[in-house]
């Protein structure tokens, strides 16, 4: 088992990097004050389920082929930062009055497969992200040692750790996120500031994405 001392050493660096500003944080701000904490709390799933898959192929060695594989990485790479700017121009191209209010408007913006929409979008925004793949194999071993048991326990421990730590930090953003758009439904100018803020953040997440 890994050490108590370890383990704390470990969640405090997950807390610094989800605390980071990036476009997993935009995605779900953006979510759940334009559609409600439910649909932020949906993308959050997505997220999750995405990062238990990256943790799951860095365990299985893909990181290290990303690594060898330099084509394969732009490709997945130049993936993740088209679909970054997909989004932000959906984001932007959103009607001012987007924010739903509570009630009938709301429902019938989840009918006909909005959540499972929006989830997969979280999916995709951070599965087809490489940089989160290279962090879970660079951080991961970092706080494996082999005297301490099967490794295979301790990078199950470890990944579990990191969804667990990722879905608060998601849920937190989602629900604080909500309370904003209580705000927008007052001040249509203060909604188009939002989207183009959003919008522009995505965009900059994917250029970063490109040229990195």
């Amino acid at each position: 088992m890994i050490s108590a001392d370890l383990l704390i050493a470990y969640i405090v660096a997950l807390i610094v990097v989800f605390a980071m500003p990036g476009p997993d944080m935009a995605l779900i701000l953006q979510t759940s004050i334009a559609q409600g904490p439910r649909r932020g709390l949906t993308a959050a799933g997505g997220l999750g389920v995405s990062r238990a898959t990256h943790v799951t192929l860095s365990a299985c060695g893909v990181a290290a082929l990303l690594k060898e594989a330099p084509w394969l990485y732009e490709i997945v790479r130049y993936g993740g930062a088209a679909y970054l700017g997909y989004i932000a121009i959906q984001i932007f191209r959103s009607p001012v009055f987007a924010v739903q209010a509570n009630g009938e408007s709301a429902a019938s913006a989840e009918a006909g497969g909005a959540l499972r929409q929006t989830f997969l979008k979280g999916l995709l925004t951070n599965l087809l992200n490489p940089k989160a793949l290279l962090f879970c194999s660079v951080l991961l071993p970092q706080f494996i040692r082999p005297a301490a048991g099967p490794v295979v326990l301790q990078v199950t421990q470890l990944g579990i750790l990191l969804v667990i730590v990722g879905a608060c930090f998601d849920a937190l953003y989602a629900l604080g996120a909500a309370r904003i758009s209580t705000v927008l439904r007052k001040y249509p100018l203060a909604q188009t500031l939002q989207r183009w803020t959003f919008s522009a953040a995505l965009i900059g997440f994917a250029l970063r994405l490109s040229f990195d």
